[in-house]
């Protein structure tokens, strides 16, 4: 099974968005799945009952953070890396899905919908792998 086929299994077992995402890559950065599980937790559902980001793509913002920081908390040095890293996942990510914004890909104001949960989560996914090489 692939990561983007593991998330969606984990979405059908009631993991939000986010959670499916950045689980979907436990054992590739140095967090347990738990404390993955944990960390996505308040980012499903748009963040805010789909009022902001995606939380597919909420998943894949913790991912690049995971993966790139260097977690020095005295002289922190990476954030501008981790910044591109953020910036070129989110252009992907609009570029894929429509828009960024829970209520906008779902239709909530329009009843179009732009871009379903699963399909969010595969781009989360397939952006994470390739802007981050996981």
């Amino acid at each position: 099974m692939n990561r983007k086929e593991l998330a969606i299994e984990l979405h059908k077992k009631k993991f939000n968005c986010c959670q499916s995402v950045v689980c979907a890559f436990s054992g590739t950065v140095d967090v347990d799945e738990k404390t993955l599980f944990q960390a996505g937790e308040a980012f499903g559902l748009g963040m805010g009952c789909m009022e902001c980001t995606c939380g597919a793509l909420s998943g894949a913002m913790l991912l690049a953070g995971f993966k790139n920081s260097d977690g020095n908390t005295d002289s922190p040095a990476t954030k501008a890396e981790t910044y591109k890293l953020a910036k070129e996942m989110v252009r992907r990510f609009r570029e894929r899905a429509g828009s960024c914004v829970c209520r906008e890909l779902k239709g909530i104001e329009t009843g179009k919908l732009l871009c379903s949960c699963p399909d969010c989560i595969r781009y989360g996914v397939e952006i994470a792998e390739e802007v981050l090489e996981l």
